[in-house]
């Protein structure tokens, strides 16, 4: 683990001697000072609502014994100019490091350490799976190697950084998922992890008000591939072939190119897909003139890609056809969508993690796909800029096709409900609720014995507490 010595070394270039910085064991690096321990490493960054220099008092009070600032805080400490020289004489913790922006000083932290090994980095983006796709390529590499990985979807300036501080000497390969909002992002993560393999799983309008154009996407999504090295130095694009967008994206490399997909063009494609509801899906795997039959335990056609996508990274690090179906089979982590029992004898699909146009038509697919009566609660899907009503309508159209009752949840989602009734669903099977009370309380009234109920949308409308509601028992709940 990084120690007191190596944190001023990464941050100012110096590396101190004992007797000034006595080389003492980080035990964490960490952001929100109630989750400090002993001997941690509190980094004091600003957010939207809070400053993290407010609490470096009470870091220091719980344990920390350095803080990563990048202006005066009320708390007794140490505190060390990262532009100047070091001081000649002892520093004890607890001490503060002074920075001029002190999340610029956190990702040269990362980098700096990051740099002292020699895993192979595997860097995910995408519009759509970024996270499972990540949990299914740490499932199948760690059937091979000591794999590290990005936590939940720690995807951004900040996650990424916490990830690899936590990297060691042990560790073979490393999963990092790379998200992003503007151009330029994910260079700026690129350049700290230093890929070796860029997987991309596609590209759609998630993020399109932010960036403006699916064109501006692409770009932001093809700056992981264009980072990697060439294939001479082991770098490899491995590429949604059956996505037009990112299958372009070979010319922005020197990268050894793999794509994957249902295309029997691509070098890993899958063919006779069985959706077997709940109990996960079957198909057959081609590579070159092998054939494989494959399980996995993910819900949903759609979840073919993720395991191809994971499946192919497992091929170019070498690992053996045991190694990689029995990481596919053995998702530890269940990803986003899940199936947990409901009131009345109903079953929830929980895909409340967040929502796009093509994520909510896929979870629709996979409820199309379920034996007993079909609800569907869908919530706004945010950030789609001017595809924001088209999206919407999009997912009313395909709804139509599917669910007995359709339940929507705020402004953006009464256009999906408006779409359905255009397209023929019984007004009387159509509810346009204002917020997650009045879903719930419609639910209590209508769910039964049998019932699939699919809840899904943004992260930002929190449906999350529609499933809590739903799989308590009525007493304890109230919404």
């Amino acid at each position: 683990m990084l120690t007191l010595a190596d944190l001023v070394e990464g941050i100012t270039g110096q590396r101190p001697t004992e007797e000034v910085v006595p080389n003492l064991e980080l035990s964490e690096v960490v952001i929100d000072s109630r989750e400090v321990c002993p001997n941690s490493l509190f980094v004091a960054l600003r957010g939207e609502h809070q400053d993290g220099h407010d609490f470096v008092a009470d870091a220091f009070a719980r344990g920390a014994v350095a803080a990563l600032i990048e202006r005066e805080v009320d708390a007794e400490c140490q505190i060390v100019d990262t532009k100047g020289p070091l001081p000649e004489t002892s520093i004890g913790p607890p001490i503060c490091l002074m920075a001029e922006d002190s999340l610029r000083a956190f990702q040269r932290l990362a980098a700096f350490w990051r740099a002292r090994f020699s895993p192979r980095i595997i860097g995910v983006t995408g519009s759509v799976g970024k996270t499972t796709t990540k949990e299914m390529i740490w499932s199948v590499l760690r059937k091979g190697f000591r794999t590290l990985k990005s936590w939940g979807s720690y995807n951004n300036e900040i996650g990424l950084p916490l990830t690899l501080l936590y990297l060691d000497s042990s560790h073979e390969r490393v999963v990092l998922e790379m998200g992003m909002y503007a151009l330029g992002e994910i260079a700026e993560l690129a350049a700290i992890a230093r890929p070796h393999v860029g997987v991309v799983t596609n590209v759609g309008p998630t993020h399109l008000e932010r960036l403006g154009t699916i064109e501006r996407i692409a770009q932001a999504k093809s700056e992981l591939v264009e980072a990697l090295p060439p294939a001479s130095e082991g770098g490899a694009a491995i590429l949604n072939g059956d996505d037009p967008i990112v299958r372009a994206m070979a010319e922005k490399t020197e990268a050894e190119i793999f794509y994957y997909g249902l295309d029997p063009a691509c070098d890993l494609w899958a063919s006779h897909i069985e959706s077997q509801g709940l109990e996960g899906v079957r198909f057959q795997l081609h590579h070159k003139e092998e054939r494989l039959h494959v399980k996995i335990p993910l819900l949903g056609r759609h979840s073919v890609h993720t395991a191809l996508a994971a499946a192919a990274v497992g091929l170019v690090e070498g690992e053996s056809w045991e190694e990689i179906i029995a990481g596919l089979w053995d998702v530890t982590e269940q990803v986003r969508l899940v199936a947990v029992r409901g009131v009345k004898g109903s079953t929830i699909l929980d895909d409340t993690y967040n929502a796009s146009p093509a994520s909510s038509i896929a979870a629709l697919n996979l409820l199309e796909e379920l034996s007993g009566r079909k609800i569907a609660v869908l919530g706004d899907m945010l950030e789609l800029g001017d595809f924001e009503e088209e999206g919407h309508r999009k997912v009313g159209r395909r709804a139509v096709d599917v669910v007995s009752v359709l339940i929507t949840v705020g402004p953006r989602g009464r256009i999906i409900g408006q779409e359905a009734l255009a397209c023929g669903m019984t007004e009387g099977d159509v509810f346009m609720m204002e917020d997650n009370e009045q879903a719930i309380a419609q639910l209590r009234q209508i769910v039964g014995q049998g019932d699939i109920v699919l809840i899904k949308g943004s992260r930002g409308v929190k449906m999350e507490g529609i499933v809590a509601a739903l799989t308590a028992p009525l007493n304890q709940s109230k919404g």
